[in-house]
């Protein structure tokens, strides 16, 4: 009997230390998104929503007849293509799923990650952060196979002819870029070991690009947290200096 009550006391325990590290962890961002969630339901999410139905949308038209070559034509970006095409694609690239894997996985995603980013964040700076990084990846993809394979970073010519879409550059990034604005320091820590295991484990491009959009990503929180009211700030202290002026104007037009 003893010994029963010693380990419900040690699981009593454990369970305490988990939950007190968990409230610390995820406590703020948890708080924001179910008090979002609870007051507006899925009008909180319509990025996430639209990101998902597209993701979904282009899944099953790529699968119609006919329908993977005008995806191609629209969405699938390959570094072997001039770099204007590239770029004019590779908003709609995000949302084109890869065909190798199942886009559940890839709907679960970019509904849970782009809606918690769109509540923590706000939709202007997640679509930022989502298309910024995706960018950097298909960039890193032209330098990598434009160094060649002898390189550290470089890629053999082959790869320039691979599809380089989906969402998950996208989805990684918003993940660093939540954890870092909630000071979820673990979640972040383990996001960013998990994709550089990945890199060394599977070294092939889609690894690469998600530690080239994590870097883009930190750059971006950090930039946020340093500058991101600076401008706020300055434009109301110029509102504040301009209505200061007109009530001192005012004054002497009406003191005789």
């Amino acid at each position: 009997m003893k010994l029963i009550t010693h380990a419900g006391g040690v699981r009593s325990k454990w369970w305490a230390v988990f939950r007190r590290a968990a409230v610390a962890e995820w406590g703020e961002l948890f708080a924001s998104v179910r008090e979002s969630l609870v007051r507006r339901k899925f009008a909180a999410v319509p990025l996430a929503t639209a990101a998902t139905a597209l993701v979904l949308l282009f899944s099953v038209l790529q699968h119609l007849p006919g329908g993977d070559r005008l995806v191609s034509d629209i969405g699938v970006v390959k570094a072997a293509l001039p770099l204007d095409v590239s770029l004019l694609r590779t908003p709609l690239s995000l949302y084109v799923p890869a065909l190798d894997l199942p886009v559940w996985g890839a709907l679960a995603q970019v509904f849970l990650v782009f809606g918690v980013a769109e509540i923590v964040l706000g939709r202007r700076l997640t679509l930022v952060v989502a298309y910024v990084c995706t960018v950097a990846g298909t960039l890193f993809a032209r330098v990598g196979v434009a160094l060649g394979p002898h390189h550290a970073l470089g890629f053999p010519r082959w790869v320039a002819h691979v599809r380089d879409t989906g969402p998950s550059a996208a989805v990684v990034a918003l993940a660093v870029v939540v954890a870092f604005r909630c000071r979820a320091w673990w979640t972040g820590g383990a996001v960013v070991l998990a994709m550089a295991l990945e890199a060394l484990v599977l070294p092939n491009l889609a690894g690469l690009e998600h530690l080239v959009a994590i870097s883009a990503a930190v750059l971006i929180a950090v930039w946020v947290e340093v500058f991101g009211d600076y401008w706020p700030r300055v434009l109301t202290g110029v509102g504040a200096a301009a209505s200061v002026a007109a009530q001192r104007r005012t004054r002497a037009v009406i003191t005789p």
